[in-house]
């Protein structure tokens, strides 16, 4: 790993043995992209790379000079308007109206690890060996603004985590409207743009188009980084697929309104610009004040979609999720919600605890319904006080009673909500957001906290640390159930109006980082109304994320195999529910289901006492399971193998451990098929020398498996399955391979 400066030539050349960033000082000062991709060989010059001509109707830097044109120049942070057309990464509304920026570079400086981000979530290092950091300050003269823009690149992965820091220097009061943290210039346009979109309890489905001339983006304009899209995009070769060929990742560690665009101009060049998204973003930067960005993470990759996703995975789970919970696996949990929903009393509770607990179950978790006057979803968000009609000795009395046999507890909050029937909100009303004199828009009857302000998370952390500090909670769901509407803050400004949806992101990071430092063995797990923010912001303070209220094992495939594009197993939320199933009302074998959530956090949604002993039978091999292999699932090599996007009646994927010599295989079958052919699935990641046994039977090498492939159908039939069961519409199958 090598940050080398050539003075000379002006020439940065950020190195690994994977990845090359070159970056160059222009003539006008700014600093220029020459090159991002696979590690190539350092020269004192790379000038050669700079692309310029003349071309008609162009406007030019120098008088003079017919060559010098932004318009057609890879730039690193560009700014609009001083002969660049295109969309920019900054923009700075002045005190007479001018838009227009010139920073120029000033000085830089390199050093060992990474630094911390102020009041943002981020990547980290543990050992200065781990990364290395440039940090370029630039400098507008005329309005006397320094701009950081901060690369780090990480020593054994193609990684490099981009971000952009704004202080103002000078006396004037400044409007920041534009402040992407990365923007990209590459050369050509032969790609296709990947991303993650769907909508509440289809998140994450994978979308692929290939970029043509023009603007293709994503966006959030919801206050979160929102169910309908992932603030997560992939430029990929057309002929790149989960195996090989060319791959870029665009990753944004925020959880709020964001922007990831790709523009193509007429010349073939494409810029990809991604961070806050700048449709009502206005900050205003004061004299002596300082604007950080989040951060973005990109990755390269010549090895297909698996290859990026991989070093998403390891980055994410050992450099981004923090703290108790990072390298243990997670516990296998019951939720009371589809059990009950606001149906219960203590000893209802009690009552599925134990059941769960004689299947083997370690975390017993209540949800929504146990606070204030919460009898249905029309009060009290807002007053987390146990109500006594319903747990008659408080949080603290019940988790007693959990723990006494031999469970977790696990609690439920949504603490950035409040309902017009509640204490919080008839002593606060002016906490809720809302525009003066305008119709107030609800989602599910509640309404969203100001988190803008400091008093109201002050409010809400002082009663959930009450909580958390007498009653043993081992587990909180942090649920959020709505988006923002009518974005308008009583304590600020009319000229800080735009602030608000940012300012609430820090808020929730704020109310997340005092939690889970003074409560660090607390597992935290993010929700919001299933994947509305499931996102790397939130990933930083709490490891795994609530996928989906869609529980159906079908559907899960898709969700779960668009979420394992950049977020790792040990962060996916997935649980076995009841049938019919609550959102699609399907019925599906319990094994099924249970062969999908295997392949995340792993729990249970319903009361075990209203299954059959068959199927009670069924759910203790399941945990009996889970329990030896989870460490290999939550923390192995994961493997996609075949796409649910792209095959309409077969999905699989696989998990292989850090030694090769444990492998799980995931196979799973919408519809039976009538004298079929054979399937067989090609393997990945296991050693070709090994021999495997498969679910303890037969025996073969690595590199049959991986090029000849697995046998998962008979041809007939359907699946190989022992001889007295059947194969059965929506089938699946775990193999467990070991090395011998």
């Amino acid at each position: 790993m090598n940050i080398f400066y050539h003075e000379s030539s002006g020439t940065f050349h950020l190195q690994n043995d994977f990845i090359s960033y070159i970056i160059k000082r222009l003539p006008n000062g700014q600093l220029g992209q020459l090159y991002f991709g696979k590690a190539i060989r350092d020269r004192e010059s790379f000038d050669h790379l700079v692309e310029m001509n003349h071309r008609p109707m162009t406007a030019y830097v120098f008088e003079g000079n017919k060559k010098f044109s932004l318009d057609h120049i890879k730039q690193e942070y560009p700014s609009y308007g001083t002969t660049d057309f295109r969309h920019p990464a900054v923009e700075i509304v002045q005190p007479n109206g001018s838009r227009i920026t010139d920073f120029v570079y000033v000085s830089h400086t390199i050093s060992a690890g990474k630094p911390k981000l102020e009041n943002l979530p981020a990547t980290y290092t543990e050992q200065d060996d781990e990364a290395q950091t440039i940090t370029f300050l630039l400098h507008d003269g005329l309005l006397d603004v320094d701009l950081e823009l901060n690369y780090t690149l990480f020593a054994d992965k193609p990684a490099l985590a981009r971000s952009a820091r704004f202080i103002n220097k000078g006396s004037l009061d400044l409007h920041l409207t534009h402040a992407m943290s990365l923007s990209l210039d590459l050369p050509d346009c032969d790609y296709e743009f990947v991303h993650f979109s769907g909508a509440w309890s289809r998140e994450r489905h994978m979308k692929v188009r290939k970029l043509e001339m023009g603007i293709q983006s994503v966006e959030s304009t919801r206050g979160t980084s929102s169910h309908n899209h992932n603030p997560f995009v992939v430029l990929k070769r057309p002929e790149t697929t989960e195996f090989s060929g060319e791959a870029i990742g665009f990753s944004l560690v925020y959880s709020g309104n964001f922007l990831a665009q790709a523009e193509v101009d007429t010349w073939g060049t494409t810029r990809l610009t991604m961070g806050i998204n700048p449709f009502q973003f206005d900050w205003k930067l004061t004299p002596g004040e300082s604007f950080q960005t989040p951060e973005a993470v990109m990755v390269y990759s010549t090895t297909g979609l698996n290859g990026m996703s991989q070093v998403y995975h390891k980055l994410y789970q050992k450099r981004l999720a923090r703290g108790y919970w990072r390298d243990r696996p997670r516990p296998i949990l019951i939720n009371n919600w589809e059990a009950t929903y606001f149906d219960f009393t203590e000893d209802k509770l009690v009552t599925i605890a134990e059941a769960a607990k004689n299947d083997g179950v370690e975390l017993f978790v209540l949800d929504d319904g146990w606070f204030g006057a919460r009898c249905n979803d029309f009060a009290g968000l807002g007053d987390w006080v146990a109500n006594t009609d319903r747990l008659a000795r408080g949080i603290t009395g019940l988790a007693e009673r959990i723990d006494a046999l031999g469970m977790k507890f696990g609690l439920w909050f949504e603490p950035e909500m409040v309902n017009m029937d509640s204490d919080l909100f008839r002593a606060h009303p002016d906490w809720r957001i809302c525009t003066p004199n305008r119709r107030v828009s609800h989602g599910r009857n509640q309404y969203v906290l100001d988190y803008s302000r400091k008093e109201v998370v002050d409010y809400i952390y002082g009663m959930m640390a009450k909580i958390l500090s007498e009653a043993k909670v081992s587990y909180i769901k942090w649920d959020m159930n709505r988006c923002i509407t009518e974005a308008f803050s009583a304590a600020l400004p009319a000229d800080q109006q735009g602030e608000l949806f940012h300012r609430y992101i820090l808020g929730v990071y704020d109310l997340y980082d005092r939690l889970t430092t003074n409560f660090p063995q607390v597992l935290f797990e993010s929700c919001a109304s299933g994947g509305g923010r499931f996102d790397p912001g939130l990933l930083y303070y709490a490891p795994q994320g609530w996928a989906s209220d869609d529980s159906d094992a079908i559907e899960r495939l898709k969700i779960q195999y668009g979420t394992s594009m950049c977020y790792p197993i040990s962060s996916i939320g997935a649980h076995v529910s009841v049938v019919p199933n609550h959102q699609v009302f399907r019925v599906t074998p319990i094994a099924t289901r249970a062969n999908v959530a295997h392949f995340g956090t792993f729990g249970y949604e319903l009361d075990l006492n209203k299954l059959t002993e068959e199927e009670r039978k069924q759910v203790r091999e399941q945990i009996k399971f889970m329990k030896k292999y989870r460490e290999v699932i939550q923390f192995g090599t994961f493997y996609r193998l075949i796409s649910p996007f792209d095959n309409a009646n077969f999905t699989a994927w696989m998990v292989v451990s850090e030694d090769q010599k444990t492998a799980l295989v995931g196979y799973y079958k919408i519809l039976n098929e009538v004298n079929g052919p054979y399937h067989r699935v090609k393997l990945c990641g296991l050693n070709p020398d090994m021999q495997y046994t498969v679910d303890g039977d037969a025996s073969h090498y690595g590199d049959e498996l991986m090029n000849l492939g697995l046998l998962t159908t008979d041809g007939a039939a359907g699946e190989l399955t022992p001889e007295d069961r059947k194969s059965v519409d929506f089938d699946s199958r775990i193999f467990v391979l070991h090395a011998q």
